[in-house]
Order: structure tokens, then sequence, then C-alpha cells
């Protein structure tokens, strides 16, 4: 992402080519102008400001950035530092100011270092999502909050549940109470994609304590510990252990007893679980004493199944019906298209069923924004010949971000006549969600905003 705080302003008349020429010092070292008016060729002081930027003419202060064996030497003009930071501005004009030509900052990227001073130098924002978490450490370090405030956002428009939980741990340690929020809506809605994505084997031990007390997060115990047994697995390396179940079993520690073992089914306990080796022979019986057994025994685990998130259903119409000729499929498309003001989670649709009697049906729904596929589930749903609505879901919640048209399609396959939604409605309030709905061109079976299938969304928010 490069953006830029002020709309950049056309350069005077003046030769394309010496314009790059100078352009191109933001990319080198010690590229000094020499024997030229450059002064003239920009006509702000903003433009003018940008030609210093990683550039030795008149640099009064060298930086040597980066971890041993991995630095860059910078050239600095502390005027311009300190005008952008009051750190900057404590070290070289403050009463405790040192009197040095080159100071020596390991713990920062040089990469994100650069991307600090472009911003400090050009009023520039150029993010990418390697240097994104290691740029908001120098902002923080630096108080450059601007800068910080951009990184944070670039971090929530990319959030999703394969670094959702990376994110969360670094949320915590820049004290970025509006980004961990937003992590813990990922990760509760995505949890099953959030606990098996790579990401989550590199958080630290206590963003994992945290994982694992979640009581809204919407998972399979069996899923939870799977995932905290391959954390382990990392862990083991991390510390140079063999991974071997005695282990990862010491590196998880007491987190072991927040998975809420008793809280699975008995198959999986009994196929899975037992026969891991993960628990002790002692836990193992008394887990299966306390399935069975009238007087069940104390045990360290948690025994409650986790309350889980709630879903919302979004209903557009105000009223459905049927005829004798309607609504008939033959393999045709029913579609609509929405939008939300703020990101949800699509767990499913709710369809309606047979208006002739029970009568099971074949669904294929699907997920798609700007023609590709997010979602697509095929399930089978019984409906019991009411007017009522029947929820299909897909494996996975899709997350649906705002301010952008999305469209939501099923193709059923079952009773020719079913009911159908009338008085439709282009904008629902659920909530605290606004959905907006419009007719989609994939419609090929007479649904739109007025009348037809799809008459609920069913969303985490």
């Amino acid at each position: 992402m490069a953006a830029e705080l002020f709309p950049a302003k056309k350069l005077a008349s003046i030769s394309p080519t010496a314009v790059q020429q100078y352009q191109q010092q933001n990319f080198s070292n010690n590229n000094n102008i020499q024997g030229c008016n450059w002064q003239g060729l920009y006509p702000t002081i903003r433009e003018r400001n940008a030609v210093m930027f990683n550039n030795e003419l008149m640099a009064d202060i060298h930086f040597v950035v980066g971890p041993p064996g991995g630095t860059q030497r910078v050239p600095g003009h502390k005027y311009v530092l300190a005008v952008g930071s009051s750190v900057f501005h404590a070290m070289f004009y403050g009463e405790l100011a040192e009197d040095k030509d080159e100071i020596r900052i390991p713990d920062v990227e040089p990469a994100s270092f650069l991307a600090m001073l472009k911003y400090i130098y050009c009023d520039e924002i150029d993010l990418c999502a390697d240097t994104v978490l290691a740029t908001l450490y120098a902002a923080k370090k630096y108080i450059v909050p601007h800068l910080a405030r951009a990184c944070v956002n670039f971090l929530e428009t990319s959030l999703s549940a394969r670094n959702a939980c990376v994110l969360l741990s670094q949320s915590c340690l820049f004290e970025e109470p509006d980004l961990t929020q937003r992590c813990w809506e990922v990760i509760d809605a995505q949890a099953e994609l959030a606990l098996r994505s790579e990401g989550f084997w590199d958080i630290d031990a206590q963003t994992l304590e945290s994982i694992l007390r979640r009581e809204t997060r919407n998972a399979k115990e069996m899923v939870v510990l799977e995932a905290a047994l391959s954390w382990a697995e990392a862990e083991c390396h991390r510390q140079e252990l063999q991974p071997s179940i005695e282990n990862k079993r010491l590196v998880l520690g007491k987190n072991i007893y927040l998975i809420r073992i008793p809280a699975m089914a008995l198959d999986d306990f009994a196929n899975g679980v037992a026969q891991s080796g993960v628990l002790t022979l002692n836990e193992t019986n008394d887990i299966f004493l306390w399935y069975t057994a009238a007087k069940k025994p104390e045990l360290k685990f948690v025994c409650k199944p986790r309350k889980g998130l709630t879903p919302q259903r979004c209903h557009r119409f105000q009223s459905c019906a049927y005829r004798s000729n309607q609504w008939r499929y033959r393999g045709r498309c029913d579609s609509i298209q929405f939008a939300v003001d703020k990101r949800v989670f699509i767990a499913g649709f709710g369809l309606y069923g047979s208006s002739c009697g029970s009568a099971e049906y074949q669904t294929k729904i699907e997920l798609k924004r700007q023609g590709v596929t997010l979602g697509v589930a095929i399930n089978k749903y019984f409906s019991d010949g009411s007017s009522n609505t029947f929820p299909v879901f897909f494996e996975h919640p899709v997350q649906i971000e705002p301010d952008t048209f999305y469209t939501a399609s099923v193709v059923l396959d079952g009773n020719e006549l079913s009911y159908f939604g009338q008085e439709g409605m282009t904008e629902v309030q659920c909530g605290k969600v606004t959905f907006q709905f419009q007719c989609s061109s994939d419609s090929t079976n007479g649904t739109g905003v007025q009348g037809g299938q799809i008459p609920e969304l069913i969303f985490y928010a």
C-alpha cells in the first residue's frame, strides 16, 4: 500500500530525465547532488525535503540499523527528524542530547526504519505485508503516531483467519486494543481456520493461553487439541527439544487443562485423545469414568462446553407465499447480491422448503466476490412442509468486508414447488449491521430483491 498524506503536486516544467535523476536518490545511500541547482527543480518545501530522504547531502547524523550481520548505514538530518518525532527531538536537542555522529539501532529492521524516514521526510506512507509489523514497532518506538495508525489500519484491512493469531499476539504487545478486538472477531468466527493456520504455531505462550481460554470461540475441541499439539511441536523446536509426546506435554504445561476434553463426544475421545498418549493413564481413566459413571470424578479439565458465538439471521422478506406454478427449480440458479457496512462472517443461508408437504432438497450454496468463489458447500436439508426457513451452512464461515457487494447463490434439487419470499427490502438492519440488497445477473430462476429464494443470511458479527 502506498498512500500520500497530501496530494502530489505537479512539478514545474522541467526535463523528465532530470526529475528521475534526482528522485533515484531515494533508493541508495551516498548519492550526492553536485554542481546543479537542484532546489530549482522542486516548487514546494515538501518536495525539496523529500530529496533529502536517505541522502548523504548535508547529512549531520548516521544510523547503523539492523541486527549484527544485517546492518545498513542510513544518513539523516537532525532538524527534519526532530520535526517529525519527539524522540528524535529529545535525542538531538533535548537536555540529555548526546553529540554523536553515529547511532546504532539493532532492534529495528532497515526496511522498516527507511519506511518511517520516508514518512517523516516525504509525507508518504509506503507499507507492505512483509514489513508492516516491523514498521509499526519503529513508529511506536519513535512516537510517530500517524504512521502507527496507518500501520494498524493496514493490518486491520489485511486481517484474515490465516494471520489473526499472530496479529493478536502483536496487537497485545503494541497495546492496540482496537486491533486486538478485530483479531478476536476473526478468531471467534473462523476458529478452526485460525487454529489450523501456520501463524498459530508462531504465537507466544501467553497468547496461546488466552486463545485456549476463549469462551466464544467456535471450534470443536478435537481441533483445539490438534492445534495445541502442533504449537507444542513448534515450541519444542524453538527450545531445541525433541518433539516427543512427553516434551509436547511439557511445553504445554497447564495449558493442556484449558482444552475441554470432557466436552468432546465420547467417540472422539475414545478413538482420538485416549490413544494419542498426551494424557496420563490416570487422566484417561478419570475422563472415561466422567463419561460413563454416575458418580463422576473431579477433573482438572474444564468440563462445560464453550458457549461459542450465537448466529444472527438477516431476513430480507416481509412475507412468504406459494402458488401452484411457483417456485420451481430444475437446476436453475437463485441468486442475490448484498453488501454490509461492517465486517461480518456468513455462516450459511436460510432457505425455503416444499409447499406440498415434507420433502428433502439437495443444495449447492455459494458465495462470490467479483466472480471469485469464496465459499461453496453441497448439502441436504429436510423441509417439513411449513413456511419456515431451513439453515444450510458452509464448512467454515466466510469473511465479508464492508462496502463491497457479494453474490449469494443457491441451486436446489428437490420438490418442484416451494414457498418463496415477497415484499423484499433493499435495506435491512440486523443489530449493528446494515445489509443492502440488489439483483444479481447470476440469478436465472427469478430470485431478486422483491421476491424469490434465499430469504435469510446467517452470520456472525
